[in-house]
């Protein structure tokens, strides 16, 4: 396993070479981070993160960042302080291993094989993109304050367990529902290309709705992470 040493004092990259599809790995419990997708990037991925710096390896198409602990924030530091940008020329599955929290992910310009949450999520906003065959996407250990969109006209099911409250799937708005929840679009099991989400741990606050919006603003996909050179030219 490569241990990559940032380019700049904070920011990480790795050339696509022969990968032929990405996985990144996010343990420890990620906070406050924009995830993007560069359609014109020629790197596997590029990275900034503020200090401490997490330890990012990379090995293959597949790429670990892991945090030392749970990162303390400034409130006088901006709200999202760390950013990922992953390139849209392979397929990716992203995973979170011990929760994540404040996470803007608008991942609209990949091909994305699965999406994966365990510990946790809290204030989640999740882009997702049309998808190719089934993707299925996965919060274990609850959610709080989530809201997934994807294109509209994609088919879609939802299943929660452990209970929800203040669920709104596609415009239907839910206040209390018992342990066990199973909606989905009406296309959903005649629809080739589909995504299946499953919420495990209880939900509150859980928004889904197939009408994704612009996040760009947030994820700055036109302007990935340039890494800068070594001795901060």
């Amino acid at each position: 396993m490569t241990d990559l040493r940032p380019d700049g004092e904070d920011t990480f990259r790795a050339p696509l070479g022969s990968a032929s599809r990405g996985r990144i790995v996010l343990v420890g419990g990620a906070s406050h981070l924009i995830v993007g997708a560069g359609s014109a990037m020629n790197d596997l991925y590029r990275a900034r993160f503020q200090v401490p710096v997490p330890d990012v390896r990379v090995e293959g198409g597949t790429v670990i960042v892991r945090y030392p602990r749970l990162r303390p924030i400034d409130s006088a530091c901006p709200e999202y302080l760390d950013e990922v940008v992953l390139g849209a020329r392979v397929p990716w599955r992203v995973e979170f291993r011990g929760g994540v929290s404040r996470l803007t992910a608008d991942l609209g310009g990949l091909e994305l094989g699965s999406f994966q949450v365990q510990g946790g999520a809290g204030r989640v906003e999740l882009g997702l993109p049309k998808p190719s065959g089934l993707v299925p996407v996965r919060f274990r250990g609850g959610a709080s304050n989530v809201v997934v969109r994807r294109p509209e006209g994609v088919a879609a099911r939802l299943q929660v367990s452990g209970g929800v409250t203040n669920l709104s799937f596609d415009g239907r708005h839910f206040g209390v529902l018992g342990d066990e929840v199973d909606l989905r679009t009406p296309d959903y099991d005649d629809a080739s290309d589909r995504h299946d989400m499953a919420v495990t741990g209880g939900a509150n606050n859980l928004t889904v709705d197939g009408g994704r919006p612009d996040l760009s603003t947030l994820a700055r996909t036109d302007s990935p992470v340039t890494p800068r050179e070594k001795g901060g030219e």
